[in-house]
């Protein structure tokens, strides 16, 4: 028969298959022989005391042949069915395909940037001579700004969907299934590329549509309903031109080409993420209803990891080796605002993730074995409205401005390169200037600055008093081994597109569904992906 039991052990006890057979033989008194298989439904670490140990869920199969799960989906041909368009190729964007696909409609994507393949060259070119495209960053192209930027898959938001259907269909692509029931899922931004790619096969193969390098750049409306769009696209090979439907200008330039493209539609799923300010720009000057909404902005703070594992394992020197690189999180209030760590990255590396010349923006990623020696994490502070009513005459596009202005001071303390202004971190505190900064994984180099002369004064006295309370929570902490750099400013999008709560629909605009991060509706992989899933269903419901 099938059993569910949960085991604690240490973790060099449950190295092999083998070894937690026989922890499953002497916890629970099962003869070894009657063992014929398990398979894991949850696992975590316990660090509160040592020694740690790992808590185990199983379904342990007792004289019985196991029985493995088959993940399966049921896509269809959509090739000739009603279309859907979809603005961004993220994770909401291709998981509200992959809904629409099996719901019977066809989607067609229309993504600014470049496929994963193409989309490397552009990061190297940000790393090694301080060059920003646009339109391929670690922000803007195929698989969204979490395809290199970690691919980590928690989400406090299982109210919002199906959280274990994201996680099948991301491992039925290939990721590990480990995913299914580790607590804190990670998949790896040297894993997370391939993956995408096969969600892309799985799209065309089906008969879905997929064109990058193309851009929405205008919004055609019809009283309260979307007319059509305006796609510009952007090829450096006439024969890459994409195939539109409505053609209606064509500019060459050497060997780019330039094409602007009117595409007629009923039905629109904006899925852009949180940094494409010109469509938030484009909506505003469509006077189609968007919104300031709080954000969060700050730091990003790296320590060596070695520290992090002493701290949150209690192990000394070096942890045990059958215990991944430990995390951490944590929040305060400081003088009424939250101060609160985001996208902690063990055994990471921080990333330059502008997206347009003259600004300084970094974020954090980690490889699926997470074996840097450095950990990461922003270190942010809650940002309202009211903090930034020196741009109220940009209107709903306040925030915005407000967090472009914090970016571009930082690139002109950053000697006007990609260098990140730093700071130790016992330094901040104290406020003095580091005389020498300590190694950093930021490969566009840092330079020593005064972070609290850069960032707004309640951010950096927020930050301080945060960093303190820190310390005490977790001791050796704060110390001058970490290093902070300027600035973390896109945890969130400082807009809201306002949609209605049953139908996902725009309150003004008639078949236009507002989408996940860059429409203020979700934040990271897995809340993305269940939110373009939830707009994808709402409109199937239009559909039929």
């Amino acid at each position: 028969m099938k059993r569910t039991l949960e085991l604690t052990a240490l973790p060099e006890q449950l190295k092999t298959d083998a070894d937690v057979k026989r922890e499953i033989s002497k916890n629970f008194g099962i003869p070894i022989n009657e063992i014929n298989g398990f398979t894991y439904l949850k696992k975590s670490i316990d660090a509160r005391k040592k020694p740690v140990r790992v808590n185990l869920t199983l379904a342990v199969f007792v004289n019985e042949n196991p029985v493995k799960e088959t993940i399966q989906f049921d896509f269809k041909n959509v090739t000739n069915a009603k279309e859907v368009a979809i603005i961004g190729a993220g994770p909401a964007g291709l998981f509200a395909a992959l809904q629409l696909i099996e719901l019977g409609l066809k989607p067609v994507i229309f993504e600014r940037g470049k496929n994963v393949r193409e989309r490397r060259r552009d990061l190297a070119n940000i790393t090694k001579n301080n060059t920003v495209n646009p339109e391929s960053n670690y922000c803007f192209g195929e698989g969204g700004a979490g395809t290199y930027s970690d691919g980590k898959l928690y989400t406090r938001s299982s109210k919002r969907g199906d959280v274990n259907r994201i996680l099948k269909l991301l491992v039925y692509h290939g990721a590990d299934e480990n995913i299914l029931y580790e607590s804190h899922p990670h998949i790896g931004t040297n894993k997370l590329p391939h993956i995408i790619e096969k969600i892309r096969e799985t799209i065309l193969s089906c008969g879905g549509e997929i064109h990058f390098n193309s851009k929405l750049t205008d919004i055609t409306l019809d009283g309260d309903k979307i007319k059509s769009i305006e796609i510009t696209s952007n090829c450096f090979d006439s024969a890459q031109q994409p195939n539109f439907r409505s053609l209606s200008e064509v500019e060459t330039q050497g060997n780019l080409v330039q094409s602007t493209s009117n595409f007629e539609l009923r039905t629109l799923i904006l899925a852009t993420g949180h940094s494409a300010r010109d469509i938030f720009e484009l909506l505003h000057r469509k006077k189609i209803a968007i919104e300031a909404k709080p954000f969060a902005l700050g730091v990003r703070i790296e320590h060596p990891q070695a520290l992090i594992d002493s701290i949150q394992y209690k192990c000394g020197v070096e942890r045990n080796p059958y215990l991944p690189a430990a995390s951490y999180s944590l929040v305060e209030q400081v003088n009424g605002r939250g101060v609160f760590s985001f996208c902690m990255c063990p055994g990471g590396i921080i990333a330059p993730a502008m997206t347009a010349p003259g600004e300084i923006v970094v974020n954090g990623w980690s490889p699926s074995k997470r074996n840097n020696p450095f950990a990461n994490s922003g270190m942010v502070v809650s940002i309202n409205p009211e903090d930034f009513k020196a741009f109220e005459k940009y209107g709903p596009l306040a925030g915005m401005y407000f967090q472009s202005m914090v970016e571009k001071n930082c690139f002109e303390q950053g000697n006007k390169t990609l260098q990140a202004p730093a700071q130790r971190m016992l330094d901040f505190v104290n406020n003095k200037t580091s005389n020498i900064l300590p190694d950093s994984s930021y490969l566009p180099g840092t330079v020593s600055r005064n972070l609290s002369e850069i960032l707004p004064s309640y951010v950096a006295k927020s930050l301080q008093g945060a960093m303190k309370a820190f310390g005490k929570k977790m001791h050796g902490y704060l110390t001058n081994e970490a290093i902070l750099l300027a600035t973390e400013s896109r945890t969130s999008s400082p807009v809201r597109i306002p949609r209605n709560k049953e139908t996902f629909e725009h309150i003004q605009i008639k078949g236009l569904y507002p989408c996940a991060e860059g429409a203020g509706y979700a934040g990271g992989i897995v809340s993305a992906a269940m939110d373009g899933e939830n707009c994808a269903k709402a409109i199937a419901g239009v559909f039929v």
